[in-house]
This record gives C-alpha cells, structure tokens and sequence, in this order.
C-alpha cells in the first residue's frame, strides 16, 4: 500500500495555521481577531497547498504586501526561515500510526511525495513516519513528481511488488489517482471533505478517514 504525504497521512492545513502564528509572532504585534483571520484565509490562499512549489519567498512577500508587518524579514532570508520552521509544525495522529502499523502486519507500505527533498525529509523525520515505512521517495530527490507514473512504477521495483498488488492512497485526484492509475495501480482517494470529484478520474474507491483502508484486508 503506496500512501501520498500532505493532506493524507499529514495534515498540511493545521501545519500551514501554526506557521502562520509563528510569522504572527515574528512579524506582527497586537493584530485584531477580525483582521487575524482575514490574514489567515489570504495566507492560506497565497500559499495555495503549494507542496510542489518550493519558494515560499512570494507567499510572504504577498502577506506583507498586503498586511504590513512590524518586522518585515528580509528577502533573502524567507526561504531559510519558512525551511527551518515548517516541518517543525506537523503532526502526526496516534490513530494514524496505529492503522499503519496494523496494515504493515498484511503488506509492505511505502509514501510517494512531491516537494522539496530538504522540506519532505524534514517532516517525516520530525513526525517519526521514516520508522514506519519499507521505503520513501520523494520527487525532488529522484527528479520525477507524480502524476509521472514512473515515480509509481519505481516504487513498486523497489518494493519488488506488481502493478495489480498494489494500492496508491491520495487527496489529489490528478496528481495521486489519475497517477497511480496511469501506472495501472488502482487508486483509493481519500476526501475527508467530501468534495465533488468534477473530474474525469475515477478512483477504485473512496474513503473519508484512513481507518475505512483497514477494511481491504478483512
């Protein structure tokens, strides 16, 4: 069982909300509520689950554009600052750990990511998921990014595993499971959201919390 990272195993959106109070608090002083999630909503909409888009430097120069910080941080030092920080804001659920260790009793489980080796490593690291997993890949670290289907293709040789045995579990419908199905690996979305699939892709199956995986191996 092939997982994705962001907004699958880790919820990116609650990391992305604590990296806001920390440039809150390096940046800003006595803000509003009111004006606090307005700033929110834009900082979530200028960083756009941008997982794929390492340069955070536009994400920050657009908030300070628009909401002009006491403490401005210099150009040259966001990136750095968004690197160092980030990872850091991620979390890993109990439960989550426990369905994966009870999948990894049936089958070998790997993550496919796209993002940053530098920001990706850092995460897994600071959540303990490298303890869990048979192997790791990560787009930038083996020059291919999902939906390519050879970085599928080069998870299975390094699980020695065949296309047919195999399941790919991901938030994203173009990136993840039209992916993974362009590898013929079937695909299994997860929408904790509930969101409307208005696409052409048609996952082999949906679930709304990882615990529903448990159920393909009962």
């Amino acid at each position: 069982m092939l997982f994705d990272l962001d907004d699958t195993l880790l919820n990116r959106d609650n990391a992305v909300e604590k990296m806001f109070l920390i440039i809150l608090e390096k940046c800003y002083e006595n803000v509003k509520n009111s004006e606090r999630n307005r700033m929110l909503n834009k900082f979530k909409e200028y960083d756009n689950k941008g997982y794929g888009n390492n340069n955070k430097i536009k994400v920050l120069e657009s908030l300070f554009d628009e909401f002009p910080p006491r403490y401005r941080l210099p150009r040259n030092d966001i990136q750095d600052f968004w690197n160092h920080h980030f990872p850091n804001c991620f979390s890993i659920n109990q439960e989550t750990i426990n369905i994966i260790n009870t999948i990894k009793m049936h089958v070998k489980v790997a993550i496919i990511t796209n993002g940053s080796t530098q920001r990706q490593k850092a995460k897994i690291i600071h959540t303990n998921l490298n303890r869990y997993f048979d192997i790791i890949i990560i787009s930038e670290e083996v020059g291919l990014s999902k939906p390519d289907k050879r970085i599928f293709e080069l998870a299975l040789n390094k699980l020695n595993v065949e296309q047919e045995d195999a399941l790919f579990v991901g938030d994203d419908l173009e990136k993840d499971i039209g992916g993974c199905q362009n590898a013929k690996i079937k695909g299994i979305w997860f929408n904790p959201h509930l969101i409307k699939n208005d696409t052409a892709i048609k996952p082999n199956g949906e679930i709304d919390s990882l615990d529903k995986l448990l159920s393909y191996f009962t």
